[in-house]
């Protein structure tokens, strides 16, 4: 999602948040037959060719790598966990995910705090067979949605939890985006799926022999309905609103996965229970203030490891 990592507090980039692609073909080894002794056998797992915003990108998490070093990969995001795990040589790993990327970055260069990206599908070719990609959360604002929706949050708990606001489910910051039946980041949430929609048709294009899968964004907040206090401060209602955001966000991807024949990877159920919320040693994303080399409001090297892992058992891995 966007890039917490140069937005003071960390929040005016979140959600550089994401969604994830990954594709795979496998092939026998020369000479191998048909029958049951073809044992040795191992799937062909690169080129492989990692899109994606700074949910892919892993900013702050050591040690950055790449080029330009304005979209803050790590070289411990789940991109290169990945291609650790399948064995890809290094000649056939291209990550080439920034922070704060939207879908338009994918076809046109984006320009970072230090350098200039090239567009994202310039990486993919014929020869390309594995393809990840985390895109979707900067499209719809997310970023500029929790920062709202924080400022909102410490002004309710320091008038002592919402003594100024009206409303049963104290959701000052919804009320700013639903307007009667008219929810603004909902109608963004399907804007972005129309665009994601293209750019798989484009991804087809680029690399025939890959064959897709769509990973979501994990865990930012608990189910509960709560704010993390100081660490991200949000109104109850807000809190509740903003995962029920997420979890739209990533029904859109499951069902444009969906649409093209590919396969949506999940990575909010494994994280559920390690959100921004949850205890230091165990949380997949940092709050506000993080306690572990991360952007705020982004993964940590435990939450890449995570999506990874989740990514790889889609694979079959």
């Amino acid at each position: 999602m966007g890039a917490y990592a140069r937005a003071g507090a960390g929040l005016a980039g979140i959600v550089s948040c994401g969604v994830l692609l990954t594709a795979v073909l496998i092939g026998r080894p020369d000479g191998a037959g048909d029958d049951d002794n073809a044992k040795d056998e191992r799937a062909q797992p690169g080129p492989y060719v990692a899109l994606g915003d700074s949910y892919t990108s892993g900013p702050k998490i050591p040690r950055q790598s790449g080029t330009p070093a304005g979209c803050d990969r790590s070289d411990h995001n789940y991109p290169a966990v990945v291609a650790r795990q399948l064995g890809v040589a290094a000649a056939d790993f291209r990550d080439i995910s920034c922070s704060g990327a939207t879908i338009t970055d994918l076809t046109a260069p984006q320009k970072t705090s230090n350098g200039t990206n090239p567009a994202q599908f310039s990486a993919l070719s014929t020869r390309t067979q594995l393809v990840t990609i985390g895109i979707g959360g900067n499209d719809i604002g997310f970023g500029s949605t929790v920062t709202q929706c924080v400022t909102m949050g410490a002004l309710y708990r320091a008038t002592g939890s919402g003594r100024l606001f009206s409303g049963e489910d104290k959701a000052p910051c919804k009320k700013q985006y639903v307007d009667g039946g008219t929810d603004e980041v909902a109608q963004k949430i399907q804007a972005t799926g129309r665009q994601l929609s293209t750019a798989l048709a484009e991804i087809e294009r680029r690399a025939p022999k890959a064959r897709v899968y769509i990973v979501g964004y994990p865990a930012i907040l608990p189910a509960e309905g709560k704010g993390c206090g100081r660490e991200l401060p949000l109104a109850p209602g807000d809190a509740t609103y903003l995962h029920d955001k997420e979890k739209q966000l990533n029904s859109m991807l499951r069902g444009q996965a969906e649409a093209v024949g590919a396969t949506y990877v999940d990575t909010y159920s494994p994280s559920v229970g390690h959100d921004a919320c949850s205890a230091e040693k165990t949380r997949w994303i940092e709050p506000l203030q993080p306690s572990s080399p991360a952007a705020a409001v982004h993964p940590n090297a435990h939450g890449e490891q995570g999506m990874a892992e989740a990514v790889l058992h889609a694979i079959g891995h």
